[in-house]
């Protein structure tokens, strides 16, 4: 039986951004599991901000690993996909074999630089931005959601994201709404702390050093976190790291099979 993957999106992304790791993962042998999270494209997106807190979104990977049939996987995240990747590996650690994050700091590291770095703060005004009512769904879902376009542009290398693409992005932010995506900003704010702090399992960071939202040091103090972790950083490369260079996903694959080649060539679908 073949080992799952979960690959898990963050904003204002949907399934479709792991297009391009998919087909690699399978061809190495995995079963690879693509949700969309909720609130995002077609999965289900309940109104109430506390529906959107770690602890909820934690549980829906849990769930549906085991609706898998098993009871352990290797988890990649990236962007808000990697906070919840985080936090699966914290509050169960038996339900991750291997972790691998992409661009997002571990959350101890995250809340510790916001404390004592202003450049952190600015760099995340959005994630204040998102706590006033009303305003930001009225902003970005203005003008056919320009301003979700620009999230994508803006934070990417140039050509990273071409006219058909963000065509697929508008279908599916118009498919669930927009304050699903925003409540996902709340829903953070309340969620409560992990007891632990110490990732065990081997573990593997990803980080495009051009990331304008998060800086690039705070890759290497998460490794402080990580009993067995290695961080691989890319130089020009954007926040959207796994879209703009191929080495990623050749390090994903190596990462999780240990460079050992796996029996099973187990072909899926990506699950909706």
């Amino acid at each position: 039986m073949a080992t799952i993957v979960v690959l898990l999106h963050g904003h204002p992304d949907f399934w479709y951004g792991w297009r391009d790791q998919i087909h690699p993962l399978v061809e190495a042998g995995f079963r690879v599991v693509v949700p969309d999270q909720r609130g995002c494209n077609l999965s289900d997106a309940p109104d109430e901000v506390d529906a959107y807190r770690q602890s909820k979104l934690v549980a829906d990977v849990r769930e549906l690993i085991h609706s898998e049939g098993r009871d352990s996987a290797h988890v990649v995240g990236h962007d808000f996909g990697g906070f919840v990747a985080w936090n699966v590996a914290l509050r169960h650690p038996s339900v991750v074999d291997h972790l691998s994050i992409l661009n997002v700091p571990h959350p101890t590291v995250y809340r510790e630089t916001l404390r004592s770095s202003l450049e952190q703060i600015v760099r995340s005004w959005y994630v204040w931005f998102y706590q006033v009512p009303k305003l930001p769904e009225w902003m970005l879902r203005r003008n056919d959601m320009a301003n979700m376009v620009d999230s994508l542009e803006i934070t990417s290398n140039k050509g990273t994201f071409d006219e058909e693409t963000i065509n697929r992005y508008k279908a599916a932010w118009q498919h669930s709404g927009i304050e699903p995506r925003i409540n996902w900003y709340r829903g953070f704010r309340r969620s409560e702390r992990s007891s632990r702090d110490t990732v065990t399992q081997p573990m593997l960071i990803c980080w495009g050093e051009d990331d304008i939202a998060l800086r690039p040091s705070m890759a290497e103090k998460s490794l402080d976190y990580c009993e067995d972790g290695q961080l691989e950083m890319f130089p020009d490369a954007s926040h959207w790291v796994h879209h703009e260079r191929e080495e990623v996903t050749d390090a994903l694959v190596r990462h999780l099979t240990g460079n050992n080649r796996l029996e099973s060539t187990e072909s899926v679908k990506p699950h909706y």
